[in-house]
């Protein structure tokens, strides 16, 4: 078990501070999410990512209620689905997920997808910095927005997102987005941090795990860190859970960080921001 005061924090731009790894549970079935956290819990994160377009926030709620730990223990993330997106629309569905989650306050909450073909994205925000100056939230952000979206909700309202949660892994890197994120001020969190999988067999990520002893998971979560993203890795497996966030142990060189940064080949696996539909179930 990693003890969490190994784990570092990521400072974001309002001060408040977010565990670097964390646990995702999207497509966790509702029933099997309250073990998931709790077993991660156990093994030491301090940090969860939920979403309501992921109609498990209840049991992560149930396993905030059965570990025990004190609130300010843990830091909580919920998103915003697409269809409740509008002013009003969004502080009813804030109120609906800190019902499931039985939380008076959300650590970060975001907007799960901008659906610029909807143009709701900025009157969305206004309600998210309601929210922020009410206390309800302890920080606010955006989840896949490219920097189009973001340049036009840093011209148009007051308060800079705190997180832009986006896919990064070793063969899609979103350079560019990674680059107007951090320009403004705003935390990289990497979804999808291990390409769902797929990026665990290449032979250079084998390679680099090989010559620290640690799995492939580890490797690239160790360079997603070294990075400087808040990472969230998803696992239901006991193992691979426990493995996930034990990854501060050890340290890539210059040419292992360069090696697998020359991985990336633009190979999307989520949906596209700049034409993912209204209705969408996030991906």
């Amino acid at each position: 078990m990693v003890s969490p005061s190994q784990v570092p924090g990521v400072v974001l731009n309002n001060g408040v501070t977010v565990p670097q790894v964390g646990l995702g549970v999207f497509k966790v079935p509702d029933d099997a999410t309250q073990q998931n956290v709790e077993e991660a819990l156990e093994a030491g994160y301090r940090h969860i990512d939920t979403a309501a377009g992921y109609y498990n926030e209840a049991g992560v709620g149930a396993a905030l209620r059965a570990s025990g730990l004190h609130r300010d223990e843990v830091f909580v993330t919920t998103k915003l689905r697409n269809g409740d997106q509008g002013f009003e629309s969004a502080l009813q569905a804030f109120e609906d997920s800190r019902e499931a989650l039985d939380l008076e306050v959300v650590d970060l909450y975001l907007i799960h997808w901008p659906v610029p073909s909807k143009d709701l994205y900025v009157e969305t925000w206004r309600a998210f910095e309601k929210l922020y100056a009410d206390g309800a939230a302890r920080a606010i952000g955006v989840s896949n927005f490219l920097p189009d979206h973001l340049a036009r909700l840093l011209a148009e309202t007051d308060v800079v997102p705190a997180v832009n949660q986006i896919e990064v892994h070793p063969t899609y890197q979103q350079r560019a987005t990674q680059a107007a994120t951090l320009a403004a001020g705003i935390a990289v969190e990497a979804y999808s941090p291990l390409g769902r999988g797929a990026d665990l067999d290449h032979p250079v990520v084998a390679k680099v795990a090989a010559a620290h002893d640690v799995t492939p998971a580890q490797a690239i979560l160790r360079w997603h860190v070294q990075g400087g993203r808040v990472v969230i890795p998803k696992s239901v497996n006991l193992e691979r859970l426990a493995a996930n966030i034990d990854v501060f142990g050890f340290e890539l060189s210059s040419d292992e960080v360069a090696a697998i940064d020359g991985l990336d080949s633009d190979a999307r696996l989520g949906s596209d921001p700049a034409t993912a539909a209204f209705s969408q179930y996030p991906s």
